[in-house]
């Protein structure tokens, strides 16, 4: 066991800055409030999903502005596939499924992106039953191999709808998958909004995780479906103190990734706050604290 941990690199995730921001404010902004790297936003908008055809010069001048400010693009946020899922009883959409999924691996390998968090729903828009948990898991399967050729990792989300809301679920998913490069992206937020004991769910897949989302959410509850995203960490029901300490215990190490949405002029403030609420959590477990 090692005597003391080293610091987790934390990350920001796209949206809790401006979408109106160009690519070199959002990395010097980025660099500027402390953190190490930025996690780019693929979703389900023309606009985001258009980033899968750059061409090699956009990607490359992007790549460039990282590496002049030092602060790289360490992984992609890939939930496009709401709108194009793997387990959708239409065919069509299940190739465009693989075409988005073969661009994003692309992209991330020219990027230097190493993490692609995948989004865990078979489907989103359509009723889910049997086939669709099938049709996903041929999916992910098919997947996780053009993740391998590429040495880029796969990491799907703990997420906020029940089909996949707890490490527990994805502990059972993997078998099915079976490689080294589809491993687990937690959202202590939605893990905790579904009421799942956060540090136990953690414990259980520690091996498992390649990164993590630290976002607050409020629990579901009878007749309140809980909150899941637009919170200021500090807001809502999450234990950042306990969660801490597990890692702390688990001597985890993974690079963790601030989840927050930009919504109005406050995104600023927002950050700093959520900044100050983890160093405190850090500082309660004895953990090196993100932010100097």
């Amino acid at each position: 066991m090692y005597q003391t941990l080293t610091r987790s690199r934390i990350g920001l995730y796209e949206k809790a800055l401006p979408n109106d921001m160009g690519w070199e404010q959002k990395i010097v902004t980025t660099k500027e409030l402390g953190f190490d790297f930025l996690e780019i936003s693929v979703d389900e908008s023309d606009e985001r999903r258009s980033r899968l055809d750059w061409d090699d010069e956009t990607i490359y001048q992007i790549r460039r502005l990282s590496e002049q400010n030092q602060l790289p693009l360490h992984s992609m946020c890939l939930s496009a596939h709401r709108k194009f899922p793997f387990g959708s009883a239409d065919p069509e959409i299940r190739e465009q499924a693989k075409v988005h999924m073969d661009k994003a691996i692309t992209l991330a390998y020219k990027m230097g992106i190493r993490t692609i968090q995948l989004a865990g729903y078979d489907v989103y828009y359509e009723p889910a039953d049997t086939s669709t948990h099938q049709r996903f898991i041929e999916g992910m399967q098919w997947a996780a191999k053009q993740a391998e050729r590429a040495s880029v990792m796969l990491a799907v989300e703990i997420m906020d709808t029940q089909y996949l809301n707890s490490l527990s679920k994805f502990e059972i998913l993997r078998r099915e998958i079976n490689s080294p490069f589809f491993c687990a992206y937690p959202d202590v937020g939605n893990i905790s909004g579904w009421n799942y004991d956060v540090c136990t769910e953690l414990a259980l897949s520690m091996p498992h995780i390649t990164q993590i989302h630290l976002k607050d959410t409020y629990e579901v509850k009878e007749n309140y479906n809980g909150q899941f995203r637009d919170l200021v960490i500090g807001q809502g029901d999450v234990d950042f103190n306990a969660i801490f300490k597990t890692i702390k215990q688990t001597q985890c190490v993974v690079p963790f990734v601030l989840e927050m949405w930009a919504q109005d002029d406050n995104w600023r403030e927002n950050i700093v706050t959520a900044k100050s609420h983890l160093n405190q959590s850090c500082m309660a477990a004895g953990l090196p604290l993100f932010f100097e």
